[in-house]
């Protein structure tokens, strides 16, 4: 356990060990609708179900801000182990530090586990100065690392507010880039065809008609339209997917696919494609009014283009049906802008105890963040889509 115990003016921070610590209710009073990933029935499930654990790694040590016995301010935070299931590749730092004679880990990070989704990182009262609030986190966190001898701390996929008020306190903003598909007022799936240029258009065409061709539905199921059987079958086409693969490391278990059914039903859309009666393949996403988060992936059966149906096509065709504004479908792949996913930015923020090492960072991320500017607008100059869909 960290120790952790800061006040000032009458406000206190402490931190619990899981969130069940802290009431559903005044924890989502502090959520609200900004993301269903910061939910108590997300993180909670998180917990009870053993995905984040001392054995995997993510050992939950979540911020907690009171004035007055009343909660103002909290955040997700992990001790972490390790580097993997963050989606914010610090590798070479920990090889770096390493050679340094710096023990990189464990560390602490901000976010929510497995997750590349950007959203609010540090909740905040809507009565309160959330600048001021933000501030007075990332101070605390700062100084939990350092009188606990912990090397950095790390908040991933945060806002741009988050990141104003955390470089004051002395964190360095990193730049990625993920690909996201907008809905640009479409009506239909043709719609969105036609904001492809003529060639890319034909052979997304091409792709969806040989999916159809083989026999194969998709379906998108979410809500009360979901059963056990689907939710079941979608940890199994997860679990195979992340077996077959070298890199692939199984942190969801079915327990945790359980209860997102039992209490998380409402946030959940399962694009499953069906053969002869069977399932074959699907995504798991999770929703809320706005936008579509593209998570897991599996299949059962491979055939030509069914990753990019179902994945994508299938996703953005739900998504404009509902009228959603936004389709996150997660890390990598720059193959996604051939399906009129575009380069956005996505930002972290890092504070690193030792002045030598964090003066190192500092001056790696500088280049970085350019050579990632360069990069997005390389991107744009590729994009598929026609030159006035394009944002500026």
């Amino acid at each position: 356990m960290l120790r952790s115990a800061v006040m000032t003016d009458g406000v206190s921070l402490r931190v619990v060990q899981k969130v069940a610590e802290v009431s559903q209710e005044d924890w989502d009073s502090l959520v609200g609708n900004v993301s269903p990933f910061l939910k108590w029935d997300w993180l909670d499930s998180l917990e009870q179900s053993g995905c984040v654990n001392e054995k995997t790694g993510w050992l939950p040590h979540h911020i907690i801000v009171e004035k007055g016995g009343e909660l103002i301010g909290a955040c997700p935070m992990y001790l972490k182990l390790h580097s993997m299931g963050e989606f914010v590749f610090d590798y070479e730092w920990a090889e770096a530090a390493h050679h340094a004679g710096i023990q990189y880990y464990p560390k602490m990070l901000v976010g929510v586990p497995f997750t590349p989704v950007t959203g609010h990182r540090f909740l905040t009262a809507p009565n309160e100065d959330r600048g001021q609030l933000v501030r007075f986190m990332g101070q605390a966190l700062a100084k939990i690392a350092a009188d606990n001898k912990i090397s950095s701390v790390h908040v991933n996929f945060c806002l741009a507010d988050e990141r104003e008020a955390l470089e004051q306190v002395g964190f360095f903003p990193r730049t990625g880039i993920q690909f996201h598909w907008q809905n640009r007022n479409f009506n239909s799936f043709d719609d969105y065809l036609g904001s492809f240029r003529s060639d890319r258009r034909n052979k997304v065409k091409r792709e969806r008609r040989e999916v159809a061709e083989r026999g194969i539905a998709i379906h998108a199921y979410e809500g009360t339209e979901l059963t056990p059987h689907h939710v079941r079958t979608m940890f199994r086409l997860y679990k195979g997917h992340v077996d077959r693969h070298y890199y692939g490391r199984q942190y969801l278990t079915q327990e945790f696919f359980d209860e997102l059914h039992r209490r998380f039903a409402a946030y959940l859309c399962l694009m499953l494609a069906e053969r002869n009666g069977k399932i074959i393949a699907g995504t798991f996403n999770v929703r809320d009014d706005t936008a579509m988060y593209g998570r897991y992936w599996g299949c059962f059966e491979e055939h030509p283009f069914l990753h990019f149906n179902v994945c994508y096509y299938s996703a953005i065709e739900h998504s404009i049906r509902v009228g959603l504004t936004r389709f996150e479908a997660g890390a990598g792949g720059s193959f996604k802008q051939l399906r009129g996913l575009e380069p956005e930015h996505t930002t972290s923020l890092h504070y690193f105890v030792d002045g030598k090492f964090r003066r190192a960072v500092e001056r790696f991320l500088n280049q970085e963040r350019e050579m990632i500017r360069r990069k997005r607008d390389m991107l744009l100059d590729h994009s598929q889509l026609k030159r006035e869909e394009q944002e500026p």
